[in-house]
């Protein structure tokens, strides 16, 4: 089977690239618990939060907006303390902070879904990337979404977060020509 050459021969990426990149998302919590997650890729690589991804949903309750939302000094302190996540202030009060701003955003559109894909025309932008040194690390859409996206309040949301979230989500079709995935979705 022809693959995108960043998935290599790791298990995990391999699942993760088969079963989810690039497929369209339009569930909102999934969608949210991209977001929070793709924040918490900065600066690392994303296999380190792949493998973490379960603690996270342990540590984050399952990505209960709601819930995290309401999130104090306690169980922030809590989460620190966490050797199963990354342990950074700064990412941890986002997921807080990006939870409130999610929860206006649906009480606003009526859902996440509806309000995330107005930056794709709520269809897949399909490229044809020939290798993955072509993909780019940001494009208007992206810089349109992080730009929004901080307006409403949301953290760990630039452009090259928020290309990779559209990558991951789907809103891009970003497997590469001679991946047997390009056509599927």
């Amino acid at each position: 089977m022809n693959r995108c050459a960043w998935c290599g021969d790791d298990p995990q990426y391999i699942k993760y690239h088969d079963e989810e990149w690039g497929r369209p998302v339009h569930d909102d919590h999934t969608l949210f618990e991209m977001l929070c997650l793709e924040g918490a890729q900065a600066g690392l690589s994303w296999i380190t939060i792949l493998r973490k991804r379960e603690n996270y949903r342990e540590a984050f309750d399952h990505f209960d907006a709601v819930k995290i939302s309401q999130y104090g000094d306690e169980k922030i302190a809590e989460l620190l303390q966490n050797a199963g996540i990354v342990r950074n202030r700064l990412k941890v009060n986002a997921f807080i902070k990006n939870a409130k701003a999610f929860l206006a955003v649906q009480e606003e559109f009526g859902s996440f879904d509806t309000w995330i894909w107005q930056f794709v025309d709520h269809q897949t932008i399909v490229n044809r990337w020939a290798t993955r040194a072509d993909v780019p690390a940001e494009t208007p859409e992206s810089q349109a979404m992080s730009k929004a996206l901080k307006k409403r309040g949301f953290s760990f949301v630039g452009p090259t977060i928020c290309y990779a979230y559209m990558q991951s989500c789907g809103l891009v079709n970003d497997h590469s020509l001679d991946c047997d995935f390009y056509d599927q979705m």
